[in-house]
């Protein structure tokens, strides 16, 4: 059985990861669900880059010491990547004691080797700080391109590696003066004398592990201009102490530390580390990072195990990617400029949803430009209208016309023929790790069973060729449960829906690479739902209005939101404070206080102070006799008299549906007489656009609770008083929403005896 072990770039930890740093997590994730479902035994390692000068810099800005800066950003990082449905083995960090040891023995081996020099350099040293100053905190004019602003480990605008003094102008990044050259001893590895076996090595590597051609060039690059000593050491206090005498009071540079993380973190995960990370013959490495990583793993890392003498595992593939940019400029952490993980979680837009957009337009052989109204285009067209499209209609049409029993008819084999071709395709292009090309090879396989649908016509052929549509059916039942194997790595939240349908799940306990085409337990399908919902373009330009510009100016235009909001609550009386007693005079009446307009309440103020929304059971459905869509409901409001009600739910519920449902009534709205019947309140529905283009409306329920029961937004005053009656108008000034399934007012939930109020099938859309 193969062993592969799997790495993404360890993020750093300081940062909130944007869309851009994503791809290398996302990317690793898809090759590691790939390899579980093949069977292959398999270890996805990642974690939080913890040491050096940033950290260090930043934890001193808040006031607060480094670990306890990291542990807040770890959690964050590990936060967002659960939520994106990442499934590490691992997800650890660097400041464990596992990998203070390894890199202390890695560096004694090399030391011993002979292939760590000392030196006296010349160091930019800040007298304002009192501190040298580790070249990520030094800023200055690039001596290659120009910019102005490059830091003085790399400049970010061409990719060139650098020394802190080699840049023009250079001043400090914390308080901005020009630092001045200062005498300081460091440890360098001996690059030059470990040339020799990085370039055989690297020859033989590149080709049996199919490197990316950016790897490739880039090490070849460094290796022909020549190998330099590197320094290894940092005048810090956070970091690892160098274990070597004389040399107290530095620790390793965190590019010499950071990659033996992964080493660590295998060891934090199994004592049996040594099993994956000295086991060449057995395990191959595959590593997903950026393309400004690429030195760091294809020279320095693997320098420093071939310099350390004994038997390790080696780079086997080098995924690397390119850069993702965003509106036509890049994405940037130390500027905030992009989407970051926090923002998509905020986004109302599923985890898959984000995924399938990052895959589809993963920047494997070029940079690639993230736009909304791409983003917008791509998830419509090609995830909804695809692949969306080819699940619902499907299976909806078993539902409806089969019963949910998928039909027993032979297979076309022309047909299937065609499918088995590309899933095998799938497969290769997956074991070279072309993620982006296997995602589409697999929507291509969609696209190929939603044209063999429309042309096949079962909704005709089902009575006048029902062997003919039969047989097409069970083909299509049998792609889509190959889609959900297919599309597990990629979408595995969207996969794992789709087997459901089937009665069955992927994974360990269900499912594998192996069941790709098996005719076996296709039997039955359950009442589908529908996949995804539409991004409709009121929600991206919000949403790209919202991300415009930097964090600092997003934080700035929130914060003046936020200001204004708060003036215009302070000018208004404080409704739920008691007026001061005053001696009113019996001959001069107290003044009549003036109802504050509607317009001018905050939204859950004006849904506190207005709207009665409550639990109803629906005891009795008919339809209305003098309109086709209409039906006539009677209800039991908890108030022990009979309520009517008249909806517009004929062409989304069938009566037997409705009856019974524990639905919620907007239960103080005035009457409004609807073709001859007095209709008192309105049941509340959630809607929006299938994907074929038909409208979906999903009546809001609370099973759990009793007539009568109130709905109220989380966290709000229960008891305030509410009107007798409200008109039409007042109930529709309060937008309700149904977002990612949850039932809100902006960002805040409804809630009827203390559980959330959600929809099952409207995701995301607008409820009245």
């Amino acid at each position: 059985m193969k062993r592969r072990l799997i790495t993404s770039a360890l993020p750093y930890v300081n940062n909130v990861p944007h869309l851009g740093n994503l791809i290398q997590v996302l990317s690793a994730d898809v090759f590691a669900r790939f390899c579980r479902l093949k069977g292959y035994q398999t270890l996805y390692v990642c974690g939080t880059d913890e040491y050096g000068t940033a950290t260090e810099t930043k934890a001193q800005e808040e006031g607060v010491s480094p670990r306890e800066l990291c542990d807040r950003f770890h959690a964050l990082h590990a936060g967002i990547y659960q939520w994106f449905g990442i499934a590490f083995d691992r997800f650890g960090r660097t400041s464990s004691p596992e990998q203070t040891a390894i890199v202390q023995d890695i560096f004694t081996h090399l030391d011993k080797g002979g292939f760590i020099s000392e030196k006296t350099i010349e160091q930019l040293y800040c007298d304002s700080c009192s501190r040298f100053l580790a070249d990520r905190y030094v800023n200055g004019i690039c001596p290659h391109c120009g910019y102005a602003d490059a830091r003085g480990d790399q400049c970010e605008n061409c990719g060139k590696l650098l020394e802190p003094t080699d840049l023009k102008e250079p001043r400090c990044s914390s308080c901005g003066k020009p630092p001045a050259p200062r005498s300081t001893k460091h440890l360098y590895i001996n690059l030059p004398s470990i040339r020799e076996k990085l370039e055989a090595w690297m020859k033989s590597a590149s080709v049996k592990g199919f490197w990316a051609n950016n790897a490739i060039q880039m090490t070849q690059a460094w290796i022909r201009d020549g190998l330099h000593e590197r320094c290894i050491t940092r005048d810090l206090k956070w970091g690892i102490p160098v274990p070597k005498a004389g040399w107290e009071g530095k620790v390793f540079y965190v590019w010499f530390d950071a990659p033996i993380g992964y080493i660590s973190i295998s060891a934090c995960h199994t004592p049996d580390w040594k099993s994956w990370w000295m086991d060449p013959a057995n395990v191959e490495l595959y590593q997903f990072i950026g393309k400004d990583n690429i030195p760091f793993h294809t020279v320095i890392f693997p320098s420093s195990l071939l310099g350390d003498g004994r038997d390790w595992t080696m780079l086997h593939h080098m995924s690397s990617s390119e850069y993702l940019n965003y509106e036509g400029g890049k994405f940037s952490k130390s500027k905030g400029v992009g989407i970051f993980g926090t923002d998509v979680q905020e986004s109302g837009i599923s985890a898959d949803v984000w995924r399938f957009y990052i895959y589809y337009n993963r920047p494997e052989k070029s940079d690639v430009n993230f736009t909304w109204a791409d983003f917008q285009e791509r998830v419509n067209g090609e995830l909804i209208g695809n692949l969306g499209n080819l699940v619902n209609r499907t299976l909806t049409f078993v539902d409806r016309y089969y019963g949910g029993q998928i039909p027993a008819a032979p297979l076309d084999p022309a047909f299937m023929q065609e499918v088995r071709a590309l899933e095998a395709k799938i497969d290769q292009q997956l074991e070279a790790a072309e993620l982006r090309d296997a995602f589409r090879s697999a929507l291509a396989i969609s696209d190929i069973a939603n044209k063999a649908f429309q042309a096949g016509e079962p909704w005709k052929t089902r009575t006048t060729e029902p062997e003919k549509a039969a047989s097409l059916i069970r083909a299509l039942c049998l792609v889509i449960r190959d889609l959900a194997i297919l599309l597990h790595p990629y979408l595995p939240a969207s996969a794992d829906k789709i087997a459901a349908f089937y009665g069955t799940k992927i994974g360990a306990a269900g499912m594998g690479w192996a069941d790709l085409g098996k005719d076996e337990g296709l039997d039955r399908i359950s009442k589908p739902d529908v996949l995804f919902s539409r991004l409709e373009d009121d929600l991206i330009q919000a949403l790209k209005d919202k991300f415009a510009g930097n964090q600092k100016e997003r934080a700035e235009r929130d914060a003046a939101a936020d200001g204004k909001s708060k003036a215009m609550a302070a000018s208004q009386p404080a409704s739920a404070e008691k007026p001061k007693a005053e001696k009113i005079s019996a001959e001069k009446p107290a003044p009549e206080a003036k109802p504050i307009p509607l317009a001018k309440l905050p939204l859950e103020e004006r849904f506190s102070k207005l709207i009665d929304l409550r639990v109803a059971k629906i005891t009795k459905v008919e339809r209305h006799p003098k309109a086709d869509k209409l039906y006539i409901e009677t209800l039991d409001d908890g108030s022990g008299i009979e309520r009517v009600i008249v909806s517009g739910l004929v062409p989304h519920y069938k009566e037997e549906e409705l009856l019974g449902k524990h639905i919620i009534l907007a239960a103080n709205l005035k009457p409004a007489r609807l073709r001859g019947i007095d209709s008192r309140g309105m049941l509340l529905a959630a809607s929006m656009e299938g994907s074929d283009g038909k409208e979906i409306v999903e009546a809001l329920e609370a099973p759990w609770a009793a007539p009568g029961s109130r709905v109220f937004l989380s966290g709000a005053d229960t008891g305030l008083a509410l009107p007798e009656e409200i008109d039409i108008d007042g109930f529709f000034s309060v937008p309700l929403k149904s977002l990612s399934h949850k039932v809100k007012l902006g960002s805040v939930q409804l809630e009827v005896e203390g559980r959330a109020l959600t929809t099952k099938i409207v995701a995301n859309g607008d409820i009245g």
